[in-house]
């Protein structure tokens, strides 16, 4: 049943330019990847260790650019999302064990982008309580998803994407040691200390996250479903070609942005922070603050905007992805291209999210710590999912003549060794 197409299509649209309607998923998934859990990560890695971890996201690009167009292809293959083809080719234990991970882990993530948001908000308008910053941002965030239209919706995600060249503005007003920079991006310098794993984890684990995965399959089964001539590969092989081609190229850039951002970030907080008494940061706010009197005025604020602004992206992708999971685990009717009246336990699972994620922030947990740490789960988490994921990806039994490439066979189990490699790092560390 074609259930969405004419469910929310009498929206008009504007004329756009090539490039903006290839790029979509890809480049949404790409800058919810720089959440505020990931600009803190980014900024205590950048402030404890210097330039020394810079090589870890040139690491990362290639991977997780393979791994989120195998998720891609998935969700354009078959029409299912990563739960639906889970649900339908493995035992219902591994489903919901999947499933049951990828939620609380994005509970985590949601309550700390929140509270990093509402603490960022009261330093640019102090009379204004954390508190009522927390709930504004939930309602925002929650509200946009279950009652704009689905197109709207999307091109405003697009447009929030936009909030990440604040930190490139950022970089441009301080002063970076360049060659230090490009040492740490091509010379590793591993040491075995607990510090050093924990934030090889968690720059690991807010690079390559459960919840993108989710999120953009989820959003190229949307894609099928609402624009008319477009069909599941399955269906329609002949779109093959056009199709993996349009997700290729908007998987590159988007993952790219997302990549550079990361390098912006951790060189700002290496420039100015690091050696000084920020080392180790006890807030998002301080990460921003810290700027102040190193950098200036101009470059505080576009620090704490940058966290809001990326904040209101990630936190519905987080949420969403999560509700999708769960909807095709129950064979629920999803899809933000629904209106809420016949996706009501979809749109439920969305606003539940939010507003756990928002609770959570009574625990009173130090929020940068909540950032790295929800960054740590991830990891641990990502490395089962992505297992699935390519063992999915080869099985011509479920994506028929779409499997992927050696190529991307060999960078997406690579991948999945990396992130087992560093988790299990990190663990061994603690002991």
């Amino acid at each position: 049943m074609r259930r969405a197409k004419k469910d929310r299509s009498d929206v008009v649209e504007p004329t756009k330019p090539r490039l903006l309607t290839i790029l979509g998923p890809g480049l949404v998934t790409g800058a919810a990847d720089d959440d505020p859990s990931g600009i803190a990560t980014y900024s205590q890695a950048g402030a404890q260790f210097g330039f020394q971890l810079g090589w870890t996201l040139l690491l990362t690009y290639p991977l997780m650019v393979t791994i989120q167009a195998i998720s891609a292809r998935l969700g354009r293959t078959t029409g299912l999302g990563i739960a639906g083809n889970v649900r339908r080719h493995y035992p219902a234990s591994l489903l919901y064990s999947l499933v049951a991970a990828l939620t609380f882990a994005n509970i985590c993530n949601i309550g700390a982008d929140l509270g990093a948001m509402a603490e960022a908000s009261r330093l640019l308008v102090p009379i204004v309580p954390s508190w009522a910053f927390l709930g504004a941002f939930a309602i925002i965030c929650a509200g946009g998803q279950i009652f704009m239209h689905h197109k709207r919706y999307v091109a405003a995600l697009k447009w929030l994407t936009l909030s990440l060249f604040a930190y490139f503005a950022v970089l441009c007003v301080v002063h970076v040691r360049w060659d230090e920079f490009l040492l740490g991006l091509v010379w590793p310098r591993p040491d075995l200390s607990k510090d050093f794993w924990l934030m090889v984890a968690a720059i690991l684990g807010t690079t390559i996250s459960p919840y993108l995965f989710f999120w953009q399959a989820a959003q190229e089964v949307e894609d099928t479903k609402t624009a008319p001539i477009r069909e599941p590969l399955l269906r329609q092989p002949a779109q093959g070609a056009n199709a993996l081609a349009r997700i290729r190229l908007d998987t590159l850039i988007g993952m790219a942005i997302s990549n550079l951002v990361a390098l912006a970030i951790m060189a700002t907080a290496a420039a100015t922070l690091h050696g000084a008494q920020y080392k180790e940061l006890d807030s998002a706010a301080q990460a921003a603050e810290a700027l102040r009197p190193l950098a200036g005025s101009f470059a505080f604020a576009l620090f704490a905007l940058g966290i809001v602004g990326t904040g209101l992206l990630s936190v519905p992708v987080l949420a969403g992805s999560a509700a999708y999971a769960l909807g095709e685990a129950r064979r629920w009717p999803v899809g933000l291209s629904r209106q809420p009246k016949q996706a009501k336990a979809f749109y439920a699972a969305i606003a539940l999210a939010t507003l756990a994620g928002a609770i959570a922030n009574v625990l009173k947990l130090s929020p940068i710590k909540a950032l790295v740490w929800s960054a740590v789960l991830n990891a641990i988490a990502a490395v089962p999912i992505m297992v699935l994921l390519m063992r999915i990806a080869t099985n011509s039994s479920i994506m028929g003549r779409f499997t992927i490439s050696m190529r991307s066979r060999l960078i997406g189990w690579s991948a999945t060794a990396v992130m087992a490699v560093a988790s299990i790092g990190f663990l061994l560390s603690l002991v």
